[in-house]
Order: structure tokens, then C-alpha cells, then sequence
């Protein structure tokens, strides 16, 4: 299971209903983070998060809303009985940017830190991490400082129909072990090959594109996604700042749906301008109807 919770969906200005960018993933126990603004401590609680379960922190760019609550973070789970390393991704200049980040307070950083700059090329989907359960890729996006987009796929599933098996016979214990691990069995005369009884499910795949303006490197990252989490900072009525501050409106982000095929799009990133996002939802819902309006600890359970 795949839990994601949304734990800010402002842009540059949090507001009383919403807090700055971040994102929380996790799977099989462990957390990972998509961006860290401001607040984002508070956010975890509030959705009952414990800290210490932020093994991975994958950074969007590093404009303040969106890596603000970063220090802050590193040093509470300092405090407590944090065990292993913080990996931490980003774009080109990362590593300069985390080091000036860790000399601008002072206290004594008790986690081991490892900081990865990813650079992939135009038109790229880096495939940058891989474990036994899921793999993350990148792409680069087109915003006003170096940015990247990522998505988060979890792997396909192995799992045994157990109606079948009873069929030939076979109950749970050492012969149904064996056909998991890719071996044939023999039962009362028959064969049974692990074809015979397993099947595939599907892995999940989020895709996070952050703050950017329209590119079709956009639809590469986002492709076939269960979930696409998009910025629409801009309802149409502002096209022309859209573009000005290379941000998406919510059209925008639904027309990269549509063609990228996704299930369902999230929209998230809005102006403070805006007493409502309503206009933004509608004009994103009249070209891809399966989208919804982010909120603030906006929990979904794939």
C-alpha cells in the first residue's frame, strides 16, 4: 500500500488554509519526502507523521517554499533517536546549496546526510534509484532556476491465486514457497509450474511535476501515472503571468493529463491571489473531469 498525504499546497505566501509545498510518501515503513517548505514539521504532526520515518528528501529547487522547513527537520530528528543516513536529492547545485543551508544556524548535526545532485539532459527521464520495492526518475522542467519534476514507481507484485492452487491440491507450506521462488512442484502426478498459480499486480506510479511553465518534456514524466500531482499556480484569467513566471494554469496542467493519459490529476500550487480556486478546479475539470483541488493534509491511499 501507498499512502501520500499533500502537506502544503500554497505557492510562494502560505495563507491560513494553506501551508508552502511538501509532499509525504510512504511505503513499506518507509517516508520519503517530495520538497520541504516552511512548516512542514507541523504538517507531519499534524497528519500524525513521525519525523523519523524521512529517510528521503527529493528536492524540486530550492526556492524558499520549497526547501524552507529543511534545516529545521534535519535537526529534530537530530535530536531523537534517528538511525542510518538522510539522502537527500536535488538538482545541480545541491550540494552548495545544502552545505551553506547547514552553516547558516548553529547547532550539532547528529545525521548522517548524503547529498545527490541530479542533472538529467532535456528531454530525459533519469531513472536515478532503484530498491527491491520502487524506483524514482527525474526530469527537467522549465522554471526560472535550475527545477526538476520526479516519478515514483512502485514495482509490479507477485501474488499466488490460492483458489487455484487448492484446485491441484496444494495448501499453504514448503510447496507453495517453491513456486514463488520460480520453482516447479510436482503434486500427486502432476507438474505445477509457478505460471500455472502466480499472477502479476500492477505497481503504483505519482508523479510530482513542480513549478514550471508547459514543455512536452512534461507528458515523459507524467505518462500513465495513477496520480499526477501538477502545479497550477494561475487560473487562466492570468495566462500571460503564467508565463511571465513560468508557472502552469489550471488548464494547462489538465491538457498534460489528458495527453499523458493519467488517472487522475491533483492540482496544487495556488496563488495567494486567489480567494478561491474554484475557476482554476473548473477549467481543469471541463478538459480532464477526474481532477481534484488539493488541501492541506490530503491523504490518498493507493
Amino acid at each position: 500500500m501507498v499512502e501520500f498525504i499533500i502537506l502544503g499546497t500554497s505557492s510562494m505566501v502560505p495563507t491560513k488554509e494553506r501551508n508552502v509545498q511538501a509532499f509525504y510518501l510512504e511505503h513499506n515503513g518507509e517516508g520519503m519526502l517530495f520538497d520541504c517548505g516552511e512548516g512542514t514539521q507541523r504538517q507531519l504532526n499534524i497528519a500524525g507523521v513521525a519525523r523519523g520515518k524521512v529517510r528521503k528528501v527529493f528536492i524540486s529547487h530550492w526556492h524558499g517554499d520549497h526547501v524552507g522547513g529543511l534545516i529545521s527537520l534535519i535537526q529534530t530528528i537530530g535530536n531523537s533517536e534517528y538511525t542510518g543516513t538522510l539522502r537527500i536529492y536535488g538538482p545541480q547545485g545541491s550540494k552548495e546549496r545544502m552545505f551553506h543551508l547547514m552553516n547558516a544556524t548553529l547547532f550539532e548535526n547528529k545525521v548522517e546526510i548524503e547529498v545527490h545532485e541530479l542533472v538529467p539532459k532535456k528531454g530525459e527521464e533519469l531513472f536515478f534509484l532503484e530498491t527491491d520495492l520502487y524506483k524514482v526518475s527525474c526530469i527537467r522542467v522549465d522554471h526560472s532556476v535550475p527545477c526538476i519534476g520526479y516519478a515514483w514507481y512502485e514495482k509490479d507484485k507477485t501474488r499466488i491465486d490460492m483458489a487455484t492452487c487448492r484446485k491441484f491440491g496444494l495448501k499453504e507450506g514448503p510447496l507453495i514457497g517453491k513456486l514463488t521462488h520460480g520453482q516447479e512442484v510436482t503434486i500427486n502426478g502432476t507438474i505445477i509450474k509457478p505460471n500455472d498459480v502466480l499472477y502479476k499486480v500492477a505497481g503504483k506510479k505519482i508523479a510530482i511535476i513542480p513549478d514550471t511553465q508547459t514543455t512536452a518534456d512534461l507528458i515523459e514524466i507524467a505518462r500513465f501515472a495513477d496520480v499526477l500531482i501538477c502545479e497550477a499556480t494561475y487560473s487562466s484569467d492570468h495566462e500571460e503571468k503564467a508565463r511571465e513566471f513560468k508557472h502552469m494554469t489550471g488548464a494547462q496542467a489538465a491538457h498534460v493529463a489528458t495527453t499523458a493519459e493519467v488517472k487522475r490529476l491533483i492540482l496544487t500550487h495556488f496563488s495567494q491571489r486567489y480567494p478561491t480556486i474554484q475557476p482554476t478546479l473548473d477549467e481543469a475539470r471541463a478538459i480532464f473531469p477526474n481532477t481534484d483541488a488539493a488541501f492541506d493534509l490530503m491523504k490518498i491511499t493507493l
